[in-house]
């Protein structure tokens, strides 16, 4: 299985730092409650500083969404969301092991962070692109949408798109839940500090999984020149 980003991407955001992680044993991690509790006590502490619309890592992706011709306080990035959230009520969701933790350092670092399901994404490719327009992508509330043409999604090989509005929201198709045991992962930054953000986060994570029972491959940063991540064997 192969994930990447699509040369128009690349080209039209020449910013864009991306890297993903594979790991298997999903199911292995239950007791994330402490080290999530850490890292969203990071990412609250930060926020004690100044509100999440003033990091540079959010209003980066700002700035990316107007490009998109979105209203960036109205599709907001996920990070953003999650530190909105924070901020706002004290908290972030429980859901599931692996996406707790995965929330967590997403506020933490305040990139976007998607975990997805690999078992419900088809093969062989799963690219992040423009949408043609036909791509199906099921909300978490289960009704069918069809992203606009030309927006951002991730869409696999069956046409089916894992998200919308790039890192706005994910798909309820592919969210990792008590049956997934192979997961997806992949970080994208806009910022400057991207090239050091993204590395150090997926390789944090891949710790914490190894450390919780689970086994994570190596992380992989992925660039114009090598915009590939090979994954599950």
């Amino acid at each position: 299985m192969r994930f990447r980003h699509a040369d128009a991407l690349w080209s039209a955001y020449p910013e864009l730092t991306a890297g993903a992680l594979y790991a298997t044993g999903a199911d292995a991690p239950a007791g994330t409650g402490p080290r999530v509790a850490a890292y969203t006590a990071r990412a609250a502490a930060r926020l004690a500083g100044a509100p999440e619309s003033e990091f540079p890592e959010v209003t980066a992706w700002r700035r990316a969404f107007s490009r998109m011709g979105l209203k960036p306080t109205q599709y907001r990035c996920a990070s953003e969301s999650l530190l909105r959230r924070l901020r706002k009520e004290g908290t972030l969701p429980r859901i599931h092991p692996v996406v707790d933790l995965c929330n967590a350092l997403s506020a933490a670092y305040a990139v976007p962070v998607a975990a997805l399901d690999a078992d419900r994404i088809a093969g062989p490719l799963l690219e992040v692109r423009h949408a043609r327009g036909d791509e199906r992508y099921t909300a978490f509330g289960g009704g069918i949408e069809h992203p606009a043409p030309g927006e951002v999604t991730f869409a696999d090989s069956a046409g089916r798109a894992h998200a919308r509005r790039w890192t706005h929201r994910q798909s309820g198709h592919s969210a990792v839940g008590a049956h997934t045991r192979r997961v997806l992962v992949v970080a994208e930054a806009m910022h400057d500090g991207g090239a050091r953000t993204v590395p150090e986060l997926l390789e944090t994570l891949a710790g914490e999984l190894a450390a919780l029972g689970a086994c994570p491959g190596e992380p992989s940063l992925l660039t114009p020149s090598a915009p590939e991540f090979t994954y599950g064997g």
